[in-house]
This record gives structure tokens, sequence and C-alpha cells, in this order.
């Protein structure tokens, strides 16, 4: 890798220039990233930082979103090293700490075409923290003649938690522009037509008898326990804190405020998020990251799965499942189904809200509170733009969490107001997808079943670098799956082999970016099933996989190995899910 380490800021003179030259005309451009708010995360390899990673549609997406640029061959040469130096002239970057004393770098690194990770050009540029602009001219730079596609951006800080302004924006070279950047007023929270827009969200309410009862309960000063189930928008992504600015913490404040007695001492709250996951792993994970294996019984909780179950296997199944184990707790919980959605105004709320109504479960939808305004200018309505909502082309911005909030507080004060259900919900009749899952179990090294027998063969290590997520109201990351069965390029050759008898088995393995991990063939009852390559999706994040899906349990053999060629590397099991 090219390493380019680089500073625009003249050391010595402490004092102005006698004769300051003439102002150089600004170059037109746009803005990636304009005044967001960036935090600090912990990393195993290297300093605390944010980072934007660029490759696939996501830079293409913030150019269109974020900087308004609509030219589609502007666009396409963004998409290869060489089409991005013959747009882009120079980068700004401008950093505004808390802290003005602290120390940012700003890091751009490009993906080779040799080695992806390690072939490209990797630019450090020290930042000033007040807000002063770096410019960054790309023809005075060097480059690696490997470079083949922008790769990622990050800001880089001395302390995990840390907290700065961002703003990135792309120079043009002679021959392209595009439409200047002009400032959004704030969004006017307080105002009728923000209350008409999250009154839009209130797709269904349902039925209120469980959700009644939690806030009568409440408002008694009995302890009730509000729960949140998702994808990274639910574990806080782009939220600035993360543990405090998310959707699930703001609407459980809302919820304190609204029904809590003594300052809301006793209502408790439940976060379980995990990025890139769908409900496929979330009924999994259900009764280890919600129930915390029998030791937390919510009243409430929320289900967020809208922009995250594109790859579940099962279509829904999983979604419905999920609802139907937690409909199921002998202490008849609430079952709130959230609907977020995407840059690209995208949800699956055609897939899933057919699982709500066939329930009559309550259903806020955050796409039709705010696609529709979207769409219109400031005089015709619009209250907040696509870019004061989105933090990136997935996740919210602060201001999308606080929208999302108010939205599940508007459920919250229209179930108050009205009068209770007399009969419960329904949950035990027909399913409209499927509720094969719902009895799914986690299998893994500390929750071994009489019904499985493991011989472990190459696979005795434990993996410790793991996906991280913010749990509860914690700043920091708790590791996913940490009962893990890894195999390493010094484990040999032998399988793992699992005997278990079950009617459905899915196996969760992780995804990694590191060139030390392979691909494992795995085997059910003698046969080749699939091959499980964890550079899939590119990062380390948990994937699940159906190994098998019958009507009827019977006995089972599980066998999986190291691809051939892929015997010196490594592959984490981090664990199963059985029926």
């Amino acid at each position: 890798m090219m390493e380019n380490n680089y500073s625009s800021i003249a050391d010595g003179a402490a004092t102005g220039p006698k004769a300051p030259k003439d102002p150089v005309e600004r170059r037109n451009g746009f803005f990636v990233l304009f005044e967001t708010v960036i935090e600090a995360t912990a990393r195993a390899d290297g300093r605390p930082s944010q980072e934007i990673y660029l490759e696939g549609s996501y830079l293409t997406d913030k150019s269109r979103y974020i900087g308004g640029v609509t030219d589609e061959q502007m666009l396409e040469l963004l998409k290869s090293w060489n089409g991005f130096r013959k747009l882009v002239h120079s980068i700004g970057v401008s950093v505004m700490a808390k802290n003005e004393q602290g120390e940012v770098s700003f890091l751009l690194q490009n993906w080779g075409k040799r080695n992806k990770y390690e072939s490209g050009t990797r630019l450090r540029v020290p930042c000033p923290s007040d807000g002063t602009e770096v410019i960054l001219k790309l023809e005075d730079l060097a480059w690696s003649a490997d470079d083949d596609v922008p790769g990622k951006f990050a800001f880089e800080f001395n302390q995990p938690g840390e907290l700065a302004t961002a703003s990135i924006i792309f120079y043009l070279n002679d021959g392209y522009s595009v439409p200047e950047l002009t400032a959004e007023s704030p969004v006017d929270f307080g105002s009728d037509e923000y209350r008409k827009m999250i009154a839009k969200s209130l797709l269904h309410t349902g039925n209120n008898h469980r959700l009644k009862l939690a806030i009568d309960k409440a408002i008694r000063g009995e302890d009730v326990t509000i729960a949140y189930i998702g994808g990274s928008i639910t574990q806080g992504a782009g939220a600035k804190p993360i543990h405090i600015g998310c959707y699930a913490y703001q609407s459980y404040l809302r919820f304190k405020e609204l029904f809590g007695r003594d300052g809301g001492e006793n209502i408790h709250f439940v976060k379980a998020g995990v990025g890139g996951t769908p409900s496929e792993l979330g009924v999994i994970r259900y009764e280890r990251d919600i129930l915390r294996d029998g030791s937390v019984a919510p009243d409430i909780v929320i289900v967020e799965f809208a922009v995250n179950d594109e790859g579940d296997e099962t279509k829904g199944n999983c979604y419905e499942s999920l609802c139907l184990k937690i409909l199921g707790a002998d202490n008849r919980p609430a079952v709130i189904l959230l609907f977020s959605v995407f840059v690209n105004d995208w949800n699956l709320q055609e897939r899933l809200s057919p699982v709500g109504l066939r329930y009559n479960l309550p259903m806020v939808s955050v796409k039709d509170a705010v696609t529709a305004q979207f769409k219109l200018t400031k005089a015709e309505g619009n209250l907040i733009s696509k870019r004061q909502f989105f933090y990136d082309i997935y996740h919210p911005a602060n201001d999308g969490h606080r929208i999302m909030a108010d939205c599940l507080k508007h459920l919250f004060s229209e179930t108050y107001t009205a009068q209770m259900d007399e009969e419960d919900i329904n949950w035990d009749q027909p399913p409209v997808i499927g509720n094969d899952f719902s009895s799914i179990r986690l299998l893994d090294r500390m929750s071994l079943s009489e019904t499985a027998m493991i011989e472990k063969g190459g696979f005795t290590e434990l993996d410790m670098e793991l996906q991280m997520v913010e749990m509860d109201t914690n700043p920091y990351g708790t590791a996913e799956f940490p009962h893990n069965w890894m195999h390493s390029a010094s484990s040999g050759q032998a399988s793992f082999k699992l005997t278990i008898t079950s009617s459905i088995l899915i196996l969760v393995f992780k995804d990694s970016g590191s060139a030390e991990f392979g691909s494992a063939d795995i085997f059910v009852d003698g046969t080749l099933m699939l091959t499980a390559d964890p550079h899939e999706n590119n990062w380390t994040h948990c994937n699940p996989v159906i190994l098998y899906q019958n009507e009827s349990s019977r006995e089972h053999k599980i066998e999986i190995r190291m691809a051939e060629g892929n015997e010196d590397k490594s592959f984490t099991i981090l664990g199963f899910g059985y029926c």
C-alpha cells in the first residue's frame, strides 16, 4: 500500500503574511458530507475513527442525494479512480471538533487492483479542529499506479466517543459544474405542519389491548420495559452520539416523559440492533439479546427490519415467526412494527405489513410520514430534505432519528387517549407468510443441546474479532456471538462435525474483510449444500444461511471443512439456529 502523509499548513511563522496573495476563485463543487456530526468509534487496529465507505453505489448516491448531482456522466466517472481524477480537481475537508485542541486526521484510501485493501493509496491528512478547510489538490499528490476505485474516507481521533462536525466537498475540474448548494433552514419541529407529517406515520392503530395495559402499568408506577430489535438503524447508525441520539433511546425517553412515575425510574430500556442483519438472524438471537436468557420480560417490543430483510432467505417467514415468538410469551408483550426507509424511498413495507394486519398489530411507517414531502420544495411544503434526514444513503442523521422517535411517540399518545380494546390480540391463527421459525433456538458453545453432538475438529479456537454493537445505553460495543468455533491457519485439516435432530437448521458464520479468512464447504448428510464465502459482504458481521428446512424433525449430520485452496485460512462458525 502506498502511504502518503500530507500537511497543507506551513510550519514556522506565528504572524500573518505581510503581503497576502489575492484570493483564488473558488471552483464549482458539490458536497458528499455536509455539516455532519461524526463520532470516534474504537477500532481493533488503528486510532478511533468514523469510517465512510465509498464502494458500490455509496459514493454516487452520496453525490446524488447530498451533493445534488444529476449528471449521469459525472456520476459514472466517480465509479473508478481514473474517472474520479478526470472529474475532481481537489477535495476540501473541514472539521469542527468540540475540543478544538484535539487532533483529527482525514484518511482517504483507494482500493487496489492487485490486493483490494493493501495495494491502493492511503492518504492521511492532519486537519485543524476549528473548522478551517484543508484543500487537497489531487495533482500535487503521489498516487499508486495500482489505484482502482475510491475505497473509503475516515476521520481519526485520539479517543473513542469524541464528536466533531465535518464536511467534504469535491471541487471540479474545468468543464464540469453542478448547482451551488444553498443552506437549508432548520427543521421546525414545533410547527403544526410537522405534527401533521408525523401523524401520517400511523399506518395501522391495531389492537391496542396490550399496549394500553403496558401504558397503564407505567402510569401506576410499576416497572415497564420497552425493547427494540432490528438492524443498524436500531443499533443507532447515523445518530451522534450513537447510544443516546438513536431513535430507540429517544422514543424511550418520550415514553418515560409521557407515562413514567418519579422521573421515569420505573421505565427500563433494552436495545438490540445489529447492523447488516435481517430478521432471519433476529429470530435466532431474540432470547439472548432481548430476553437476556430469561432475565428480561419486555412489556413492549418494537420490531424494525423493514430495510434489512431483503437478505432474509425466507421472504418474511422469519419476520412473522419473530413476531409470533414475541406475542406468545407468557407476559403477553405488545408488539409494534416499525417501517424505516432508505434514501431512495425504499423499504419492505408491502411485504411485511400483511403480518401486522393478520394479527392486528400497531404499525408505524416512517416512509409514509416523510417520503411524499421529500418531493416538494420549501415553498410547496417541504419540512425536511433528504440531506437533513439522512446521514448516508441508508441511515438517518440525528434529525431523522428524532423524526422516527416522534412517530413512535405519536402512536403512544394516540393509544393513551383511545378506549382499550376489550379482547386481546388473536395471534393463534394461520400465518399470512409462515411461522416455521417461531420456536427456533440458538446453539453455540454456551448453549449446547441434548439433541446435538459436536466434534470440533480443527475449529477449536475462539474468534475475538467480532461484530460489535452498542447494546442498550452503552456507548461501547458488545461482541455478537462470542461463544463461537474458529478455524485458523494453524488449526489443521480436521472437519467440524455436528449431529443434530431437528427440522430446521441455520448456520451463522462470520463475514470478514480480512484476507486471512477463506471459504468453507458445508455438507449435510454427506451432500455439499454450499460453500460459505466470508467475503460475500466483506466486512465483519454475522451472516445467517439456511442449511435445511423440513416439515418433520430427524437426525442430520453436518460437516464443515475448509474449501480446497483455503486450508491455511480462517473461518468462524458463530453458531446455529435450530428447531
